[in-house]
């Protein structure tokens, strides 16, 4: 297996406990999983992993996503629109700054 050249680490809200707590699995984040396999998929961007995680208390600024090894964090993704976005910018091999956190 090849290692991934990036990473994306989408929020699920799960805590310890197991139960969603934040903003993020309220908003649907795990719903864009699947949009983001098939949208990578016609992309071409075969190199590209994607990950659900635990809570990465950003939950004001929910759903969120990170990007990794760039490490940019993504913030208030509310539809596939803006998933486009980050991953025009994640083509261009720039950040997306509408979603950006800073």
């Amino acid at each position: 297996m090849e290692k991934p050249k990036q990473h994306i680490l989408v929020c699920a809200s799960f805590r310890t406990s197991g139960d969603p707590q934040g903003a993020c699995h309220k908003k649907g984040s795990v719903n864009y999983l699947g949009y983001l396999q098939q949208e990578l998929s016609d992309r071409g961007m075969d190199d590209v992993s994607i990950s659900s995680t635990g809570c990465l208390k950003v939950c004001d600024r929910g759903p969120a996503m990170i990007v990794y090894p760039q490490g940019d964090w993504y913030g208030k993704i509310e539809g596939t629109s803006a998933i486009d976005e980050i991953l025009d910018g994640l083509e261009a091999g720039k950040p997306c700054e509408k979603y950006l956190l800073t």
